[in-house]
This record gives structure tokens, sequence and C-alpha cells, in this order.
């Protein structure tokens, strides 16, 4: 059994699926969360598992209830980012009035904006944000990520939640420095690391109306973040249409809706990650996702 918030609430919902990849025995699996375990299916990556369909949600569903099936306790596993090597990273930038209002230098915009992150950059719950050092101003973001299920290309407004598999919750770390002063987009969001994603993924089926969730940043237990999708300037539909309109989308593929207001850029004063801090990102539906921050010399030095 599973809760969530939604629009300030408590709903309740009867056997949700939540997906996670994880290692064990130094090998990566899929599996199925249910209660405090973890589930295995016999796919040996969560694209191989999105790819085949029908037939792996079905499978997925009647392992997670059945009493034969192999079990791990989560507390003894290290769960990974639930796509650790997706094929394309699509962040959509300034989606949130909130967001825009908050940048004097910011406009709202015609069409759906988009910046590509690379897999380089993903780690999975826990596992530490590499800190370059303060002068490069490291910013956090939360965002929705929307992961593609089936091969769309120049998809309609009206078709385009049929190419939905799931949601999970995206970290878009940034150097605001090499972001902003250098004019450098792409280097500034794709430092190592900076893409942290989890902890799971939740199928479309148990979020029909993704527009309705609340996200949250806490830094170090500071509520820094807190929105909703309701605040989205281009809603998912026109987003997944307007980046197929150009691109084909493939399974395991992962779009993202944009951040809220509270990123520490436009705080005043401002407020950038550190060594020694911890980020938790929370969105409604999904759960939390926490990453410590490290210094590159002290991730270096650790046995």
């Amino acid at each position: 059994m599973a809760f969530w918030r939604v629009d300030g609430g408590t709903r309740e919902h009867q056997q949700s699926v939540r997906l996670v990849t994880y290692a064990h025995r130094k090998r990566q699996r899929v599996g199925v969360l249910r209660d405090d375990a973890v589930v295995a299916l016999p796919f040996g990556s969560m694209i191989e598992f999105i790819a085949a369909g029908r037939g792996a949600m079905a499978l997925a569903r009647a392992a997670s209830t059945d009493a034969r099936s192999v079990r791990h306790p989560v507390g003894k596993l290290q769960l990974l980012a639930p796509i650790p090597k997706p094929g394309k990273m699509l962040f959509s930038g300034l989606n949130y009035k909130s967001h825009i209002n908050e940048n004097a230098n910011a406009r709202f915009l015609d069409n759906p904006r988009f910046f590509a992150k690379l897999n380089n950059c993903v780690i999975g719950p826990g596992a530490p944000i590499l800190h370059p050092g303060a002068r490069f101003q490291v910013d956090y973001e939360v965002e929705l990520g929307v992961v593609i299920g089936t091969r769309c290309h120049r998809i309609a407004e009206k078709d385009a939640m049929g190419c939905v598999f799931g949601y999970t919750i995206l970290h878009d770390v940034s150097a605001r420095l090499t972001q902003f002063n250098d004019n450098n987009e792409t280097m500034g969001k794709n430092y190592d690391t900076f893409a942290p994603m989890g902890p799971c993924i939740v199928t479309a089926d148990e979020i029909p109306d993704p527009s309705v969730l609340g996200l949250r940043t806490w830094l170090n237990d500071i509520l820094m973040q807190d929105g909703s999708n309701r605040d989205w300037c281009f809603p998912l539909p026109r987003i997944l249409a307007w980046l197929s309109s150009a691109m084909t989308l493939e399974p395991g593929d992962i779009v993202t809706t944009g951040t809220p207001a509270g990123t520490g850029y436009f705080r005043k004063p401002q407020v950038f990650l550190s060594p020694g801090d911890v980020v938790r990102l929370e969105i409604d539906a999904i759960g939390s996702l926490t990453n410590p921050v490290r210094t590159i010399e002290d991730e270096r030095e650790t046995p």
C-alpha cells in the first residue's frame, strides 16, 4: 500500500508499481519495490524491461504479490539510478511561471526550451554529488523526470501521453559560473554526478495527472523549493509533441518538465551547494531522492 500527498492532502492507492534498479553481487538488476523489500525481476536493465512492454509489466505485478518471488531487504541493497545509462536526457528550461518571475533576465517563451544532459552525469540515491569548487556556484533544481515508454516521432499532443512509461525524480545540478558567466550551458550542466536520479520509477497508470503534483527541495533540512506542476507554462503533452517534432524519442529516454522558483542563484542572498551539504528532493506520488555533496578530492580518498 502506498500513500502520497496530492494538493496538500493524502491519497491511498492499492498495489502501486515502483520499479528500481539495484546492485546485487556486483551485477545490475531490476526489481519491484514492495514494502521494505525489492522483488527481483528477470531483466538485466530497466531499458530492457521498458522495451518488453505489457508482458513485462504483467510479470512485475504478478511477482510483487507472489510469495515465492525472490525478495531482498531494501536496507541490504545498493539502489542505483532507475536508468543508469539513458539514451537521451532532455531537460526543460523556464517551464514554471514562478521560475521565470524570479529571473529578471528570463522571458516567457513561444515554445518549450530544452538542453541536454549526458549520461556521465547520472548517479543514484545516496551517491555523492562531486563539488568542483566554490567559485563554480553549484546550484540545485528539483525536476519531474518523464520516462519514455515507446518509440515516438512527430506525435500529436492528443496522443503524447501514450508515450509515457512512468515518472521519476531528477536533480538538475548546475555550475552557474560556467553556465552563465561563460555562456556555456552544455558544460555547466554536464559535470560528472550532476544528474542524480531516483529512487524509483512509478508507472504512468499510477499518476494519471502529473500536472497536479507538488515538488520540493530541502537543503540540510531547510525547505528551498516548494512548487506545483500547476505552475507549468507548457503542459506535458505540448512538451512531448514539440520535442518529437524534431527528434525520435526512444524507450528509456528521459524528458523533464523544468523547476519551480527557489533555486539558489536567484535567491537574495544567493545560496549554493557546499561540501558536507545534504540535498533531499521530494515529488508527490514518487518519494524522495537524497544525495550528499562532497569534494572531488574527498571522494578520491574514500577507500
